[in-house]
């Protein structure tokens, strides 16, 4: 059997017959913000209470209550021991762990590799008769692509500072280290600007069918981006343009085109109307004024704020669906919207239709939504952007959106990329064979997106995302498939399902894959 590892390490070698014992007379040593790290998982998952070796600091005291009791300091030391520590040995991300019947090691190659080995070392936890233990084994791992990413859609409905902290701390435990935030769409706005104060006051308050929307203030944006640093991820936000900003139009008419409705497919519920709250699901009917001076003021004005809240390299301009703007309109808009951002310091992005554009900025990075057997030239639209010295993450819809249906029968989800999205499907795909002529250097990353249509809470996103999640983050972190002889669907499935209590403990409700058969 594999060891409940995902995404699968690049080199694992157990050693037979050792096991190592979880007690409360264990001692934790060396990095104290890894040691916090551990002792809260060690403490959900187990109920056990690891002691802090002297000069070892307490856990983070801003932790939510419920997942920080101290560790017992009185507990006499059997010899036991964790040691965490940073060697700056190995390439960005990486670690070694090494875990024999006394002693357990973790070393990072940097604060990020040393809180990845202790997610693995949370996987490797199991019950057996002797108690909580961990088996042998040596581990040295390291990430595949630098860029590893999870997108939450809060404007399809809008999702609270607990929800998406939740959801980056799921994320952030299978390795990924970007939170892509979609802040604005057709239904709302989602960030507080002072520049443009209109945006929250007047276009905020609707959802998809209906519901009650919101939006994040500055200081909850700035809270969402400590609580992504705090478990190394960073993040990415966008304001997509041109199109997907009906909403834009409610306070700022004088910036949006009229919806064209040209062929509106009334599947997408009822057509917008100029000036009012839109809540449907259908897309591809809004524009903003290109060239308007009005336009490129608003831009401007929305994209320097955005910079200057966001620590972060990246802000993502959206450009897709933008099928209400023609074409030259469009190419001009991205062009200079990517300029915008360069000069703000920052690297642009944009899905991949922005690759169209003759003009854009230099570097701009390129995300690929099409398939994972491109058609409709999606795939020459992201080699464009390597052409101009950018690079391209992918994010092939039939494989890594979240949000499609995971069966044809559940409950939540859509199906528009060629029908439910099976676990096997989700998995079995090769993120260096889906765009033709670009190399492996070329790729930036995997990024798995989660559109909110359907989703309105957090045990929405779970029953969604899990357990594919765990595919997008064995493509994005592991080796290319067939490279090494457990990075296999069959092996997968099975480390996939020992997870199951992990997730269990973790409060993550996802749901019982029959695909899986699952560790109880």
């Amino acid at each position: 059997m594999s060891l409940p590892l995902v995404p699968l390490p690049a080199s694992v070698t157990p050693a037979k017959g050792v096991t190592f014992t979880l007690t409360d007379t264990v001692a934790v040593t060396g990095d104290p913000d890894a040691a916090g790290v551990l002792h809260r998982l060690v403490l959900t998952r187990t109920g056990v209470h690891l002691t802090a070796a002297a000069g070892t600091a307490e856990p983070d005291s801003t932790a939510e209550p419920d997942s920080t009791a101290e560790p017992d300091s009185t507990a006499e030391l059997d010899g036991a021991a964790i040691d965490l520590s940073v060697d700056s040995d190995g390439p960005p991300e990486s670690y070694r762990l090494s875990v024999d019947h006394r002693r357990i090691s973790i070393r990072g190659a940097d604060s990020a590799g040393l809180f990845y080995g202790v997610q693995t070392l949370g996987q490797l936890i199991t019950r057996s008769s002797d108690g909580w233990v961990i088996p042998g084994v040596d581990i040295d791992d390291a990430p595949r692509f630098g860029y590893r990413g999870v997108m939450l859609d809060v404007a399809r409905h809008f999702h609270d500072v607990a929800t998406v902290t939740a959801y980056l701390e799921r994320a952030a435990s299978l390795k990924f280290n970007v939170l892509h935030l979609h802040l604005s769409d057709d239904q709302g706005w989602r960030l507080a600007l002072t520049r443009r104060p209109e945006l929250t006051a007047r276009a905020a308050a609707s959802a998809v069918g209906g519901g009650a929307g919101g939006f994040f203030t500055a200081d909850d944006y700035r809270a969402i981006i400590a609580r992504a640093a705090a478990n190394h991820m960073t993040v990415v936000p966008e304001f997509d343009m041109p199109g997907h900003t009906h909403a834009v139009g409610l306070p700022y008419p004088e910036v949006a085109a009229p919806p064209a409705l040209d062929g509106w497919d009334a599947a997408g519920g009822p057509a917008p109307v100029a000036g009012e709250a839109y809540t449907g699901m259908g897309v591809g009917f809004s524009s903003l004024r290109i060239g308007a001076p009005e336009t490129d003021a608003f831009v401007d004005d929305v994209l320097t704020e955005l910079a200057e809240l966001t620590p972060g390299p990246y802000l993502h301009f959206g450009g897709d669906e933008a099928h209400g703007t023609p074409a030259e309109d469009f190419a001009a808009f991205v062009a200079r919207t990517s300029r915008v951002i360069a000069d703000l310091g920052k690297t642009p992005i944009a899905w991949h239709e922005a690759g169209a554009a003759a003009d854009l900025a230099p570097g701009t990075i390129g995300q690929y939504w099409g398939l994972v057997s491109p058609t409709d030239g999606a795939d020459e639209r992201a080699r464009a952007f390597v052409a101009r010295g950018g690079r391209v993450i992918l994010s092939p819809a039939d494989a890594v959106y979240l949000d499609m249906k995971p069966t044809a029968d559940a409950p939540l989800g859509l199906t528009w990329a060629n029908g439910p999205t099976s676990l096997e499907r989700a998995y079995s795909w090769e993120p260096g064979e889906v765009v033709s002529g670009i190399s492996e250097d070329d790729i930036l990353g995997v990024e798995a997106p989660l559109w909110t249509e359907t989703v309105r809470d957090l045990d929405d996103i779970d029953a969604l995302a899990f357990p594919r999640i765990a595919a997008a983050a064995e493509a994005a972190w592991s080796a290319a498939t067939g490279s090494a002889d457990n990075r296999t669907w069959e092996s997968f499935r099975e480390r996939v399902g020992a997870l199951g209590p992990l997730w269990t403990t973790l409060g993550i409700r996802f749901p019982a894959s029959p695909e899986v058969a699952w560790t109880v």
